[in-house]
């Protein structure tokens, strides 16, 4: 097998995939999966999909993570390895959609206005 490459994003964090026939390593930004969320929720998120179609000790995956904060790294590497497992093998695609690990989730923080403090908060008003 070839190296399959994905790319996946979630707030600003930007994560680029590519998997490979291995035995379950998965390398971020050259450190350790453990080393680089150690937090084991984080972890998990990261490995849901390789667990939902049990594929979890078959690919190696190497990862360029960049952007954003940890919570937003660990989704966009979630949507980018579920990206390629589909490129590796388009049946699993209902499986994986199914648990909404194929949706890029839009939401993104809004714009600061001018004239306020922050996007929606106002100053306060006075009277007189």
């Amino acid at each position: 097998m070839e190296v399959v490459n994905a790319l996946g994003r979630r707030k600003a964090a930007i994560a680029r995939v590519f998997v490979s026939e291995g035995n379950g390593q998965i390398t971020i930004n050259k450190r350790d999966l453990n080393a680089y969320f150690p937090s084991p929720i984080l972890q998990y998120v990261v490995k849901q999909p390789l667990n939902k179609l049990g594929v979890a000790e078959k690919y190696d995956i190497k990862v360029n993570l960049d952007g954003g904060g940890f919570k937003g790294q660990a989704e966009a590497l979630r949507l980018a390895i579920a990206r390629a497992l589909v490129k590796i093998n388009p049946e699993d695609k209902p499986a994986l959609k199914s648990e909404g690990f194929m949706t890029r989730d839009p939401r993104e923080v809004e714009r600061k206005k001018s004239g306020q403090p922050k996007a929606r908060k106002r100053f306060q008003f006075s009277k007189r």
